[in-house]
């Protein structure tokens, strides 16, 4: 007997899925289970003609087209020429504002996974400032500020940035539950940013560790990854990026503040994807993890500030701490020891991973329990069951914008909303099955643990958590 999913609402008009990788793959099937929509009106924008011959046996609409500046309105507004229906956009190359902005203007509800720009714009220019995830977000939120309100655009709904959000604020109400406090869930953004300010929290690592792996060793010459092989070298060659708290007591050397908008981050003046920090996650305990940047690095310290500006009363350290799974951190070294991108992309499938986990989930630090991570350990048989053609990493993306797209329907006039702002019980509630094991861990490790006696650093005993001991030598 076949299993049943449920319906969660009704789309009206096309539904466009931009991008047709490992995660428009992914989101496909996840689409088809839990929506009603004409399936005669679901399109797929993808310029890659390998992926035609899926499309096509699943007698799906296929534009072979690479959306640009000059051309998405025309093949945008001919799909959606009723003015209602689902952008759904997972691509690369491709800028997140402009579309989100068009679609808005036509009515048709969005969701995107990333503040993505236009091709050549992470390696275009050596204005490292306007490179940052920083720059990009406040080109959204400035956008937001002008137009508030109107057809609801939801940013950078992924696994992070997205569910992390989501897992914040679950950490937040658990850590108050087991310090005895009595609360409820918090009704405004500025009620949130108090009870994680009342709850002592100094930061959250976005603490992942990726131990997918195949039975046949990396190739030298290819990139491997578990997810878009282009979208992580992006990043990965964007600064380092954190949200930057109050309780730091010194500043790097080669950091820079930013100038305007909420001035919740800095950035440093080097790549993301060889920046090293101390973290921790439940399966393997203390690790490296890189400093990649990522937007809700930002948007997270961002929404919980008390005050604003650069001299806020209260503000969280934030940013991710990712240890990809091996082949990556292998195809890493490669490629920043040889100064060349490798000319081939490999993305780990279901089929061929033969061990492992995605252990993705939000180190909350500095209270008085010490450090609570909570987070989904999903594995790649647990997730291969649950749903087609992605791994453990992909099903916890799909199934984030999944939960996006229900409450964009169950919220079409919200304008344009950051997870953070999302009713996160609401959303976990939709994306939960979809994610494993969903866990709560208590540490008493910190940075200043298991260090090098042997090789002083620059750290400051005063507090354990400051970034000046988190940032690896």
């Amino acid at each position: 007997m076949a299993q049943e999913y449920p319906i969660y609402g009704r789309i009206d008009g096309p539904v466009v899925i931009i991008g047709f990788g490992s995660i428009g793959k992914g989101t496909l099937p996840l689409i088809e289970r839990h929506f009603d929509f004409d399936a005669s009106k679901l399109t797929v924008i993808e310029p890659d003609a390998a992926k035609a011959t899926f499309l096509r046996q699943h007698k799906i609409n296929h534009l072979q087209v690479s959306l640009t500046p000059d051309n998405y309105k025309e093949v945008l507004g001919g799909l959606f020429s009723e003015g209602k229906g689902f952008c759904v956009n997972l691509s690369v190359d491709t800028s997140s504002l402009e579309l989100m902005t068009f679609m808005r203007e036509l009515g048709v509800l969005y969701i995107d996974t990333v503040v993505e720009p236009w091709a050549g714009y992470y390696f275009g220019t050596t204005d490292n400032a306007a490179r940052t995830n920083y720059a990009l977000r406040q080109a959204v939120r400035d956008e937001k500020a002008r137009n508030p309100g109107g057809t609801t655009a939801v940013s950078c709904c992924g696994a992070n940035p997205g569910m992390v959000s989501w897992f914040v604020k679950e950490a937040l109400l658990t850590l108050a539950r087991d310090t005895g406090r009595d609360v409820e869930a918090p009704a405004s953004r500025g009620d949130w940013a108090r009870l994680m300010q009342s709850l002592g929290v100094k930061g959250v690592h976005i603490a992942e560790r990726d131990t997918q792996a195949r039975r046949v060793p990396r190739a030298r010459g290819t990139f491997v990854n578990t997810w878009s092989v282009e979208g992580f070298i992006a990043e990965g060659f964007q600064p380092a990026e954190l949200g930057w708290g109050t309780h730091e007591t010194w500043f790097p050397e080669n950091g820079h503040r930013q100038d305007s908008g909420c001035q919740a981050a800095i950035w440093l003046e080097r790549p993301g994807a060889i920046t090293r920090v101390h973290t921790w996650c439940p399966t393997p305990g203390p690790q490296f993890g890189f400093l990649v940047t990522h937007n809700e690095a930002i948007s997270i310290s961002d929404y919980y500030t008390v005050g604003a500006g650069a001299d806020p009363e209260y503000r969280p350290t934030c940013h991710y701490a990712y240890h990809p799974c091996d082949d990556a951190v292998l195809s890493l070294h490669e490629l920043f020891g040889s100064g060349q991108q490798q000319e081939r992309h490999h993305i780990l499938t279901e089929d061929e991973i033969i061990e492992g986990i995605d252990e993705l989930g939000v180190l909350l630090y500095g209270h008085e329990k010490n450090a609570l991570w909570f987070g989904s350990r999903l594995s790649n048989e647990e997730g291969r069951d649950l749903a087609p053609y992605q791994n453990a990493t992909g099903l916890q993306v799909t199934s984030a914008v999944l939960a996006g797209m229900v409450w964009a329907l169950e919220n079409p006039k919200a304008g344009i909303v950051e997870t953070d702002e999302m009713d996160h019980a609401r959303c976990l509630e939709v994306q939960r099955p979809y994610l494993g094991p969903v866990e709560a861990h208590y540490t008493d490790w910190t940075p200043l643990q298991d260090r090098w006696v042997q090789f002083p650093e620059d750290i400051d005993e005063s507090d354990p958590w400051l970034f000046r001991n988190v940032l690896a030598s």
